[in-house]
């Protein structure tokens, strides 16, 4: 049996936070809880909610945080090189390539550095990832020096689209994308080359 994953749009930017649920077990894990956290307690009611984890630290993931926890009191999950750029308290480092359990369900914590040194995603190991800002339809996610984007273009051709066509990608903004549906024009925007000096937001068109 797959996991369950929920997604809630929510806050005023807006932004995407999800559930997982192993419903084996009804236990649950809460994905980047950004805003209206009586939102996001309604989607877990019945389950036990035991890992909150974060993608990474920016303030639209992390606004209902403290609300979430407190009502949850679930552990935070966050990779330190977030925890130390945004001075986010967490109780459980996360580490590339470790698995994380949700009931039943394994995630594997995939970390992928640009838009914060400490972004991560989580495979649910069935064809869909939840991507953070990692990247979206039509392009990545947004950097903040040229430098960042490099990193960002390092993990896309390393880690992003590696994976396989048919992998879907849940990011942190806007719709659900499929990797083969991006994948031409990210090799286009390869071979075309870019600035030296580019940064925010860019889409391979």
């Amino acid at each position: 049996m797959t996991a369950k994953l929920l997604k809630l749009t929510i806050g005023p930017w807006p932004m995407n936070a999800y559930v997982v649920i192993c419903e084996e077990t009804q236990i649950s894990a809460i994905i980047d809880p950004g805003a209206d956290a009586e939102d996001i307690l309604a989607a877990v009611e019945g389950t036990r909610v035991d890992k909150i984890l974060l993608t990474h630290a920016h303030g639209d993931h992390v606004g209902a945080l403290d609300e979430v926890k407190a009502a949850t009191q679930a552990p935070v999950h966050l990779h330190p090189a977030d925890a130390e750029r945004f001075g986010i308290e967490f109780d459980v480092p996360l580490k590339d390539g470790e698995v994380v359990e949700v009931g039943h369900q394994s995630l594997k914590v995939i970390h992928a550095p640009g838009h914060t040194p400490g972004q991560v995603c989580f495979d649910l190991g069935d064809d869909r990832i939840v991507v953070g800002d990692t990247v979206f339809v039509n392009g990545p996610g947004a950097t903040r020096s040229p430098e960042d984007f490099g990193v960002t273009m390092n993990t896309m051709q390393k880690i992003v689209f590696k994976w396989p066509d048919a992998t879907e990608f849940f990011p942190g903004h806007g719709p659900d994308g499929k990797i083969g549906d991006e994948r031409e024009a990210f090799e286009a925007f390869v071979a075309r080359g870019w600035p030296e000096d580019l940064k925010g937001d860019v889409t391979w068109k």
